[in-house]
């Protein structure tokens, strides 16, 4: 895993407008532990991965560089926004509602 998923996830989290110490608490590990994930000293247990893509909105196929974000697979957008609706506030929404119909 390595130096590239801690990319993968830096990149996210600015994307999010989240910091490190956000992204540990959603994941539900320690800033230390996360400060290692993306200094690539250290690998998370397939659980953590999970949660980590989850609190990133995200997949774990992408945060191990098996899919590039650009790839379309309309069954895991919907998977993904099925299980982060409840995370998202009326702005979110608005916005992807807006992305889907082309304004």
């Amino acid at each position: 895993m390595g130096k590239e998923l801690g990319k993968r996830i830096q990149s996210l989290m600015s994307s999010l407008g989240l910091s490190q110490k956000q992204l540990a608490e959603l994941a539900n590990v320690t800033e230390v532990s996360m400060s290692r994930y993306i200094s690539g000293d250290r690998d998370p247990s397939i659980d953590t991965l999970a949660n980590i893509a989850t609190a990133l909105h995200t997949t774990t196929d992408f945060l191990l560089g098996n899919e590039q974000e650009t790839d379309f697979d309309f069954r895991k957008v919907k998977t993904l926004l099925a299980r982060n609706a409840g995370s998202l506030d009326n702005r979110q929404k608005r916005e992807i509602i807006n992305a889907l119909l082309g304004d």
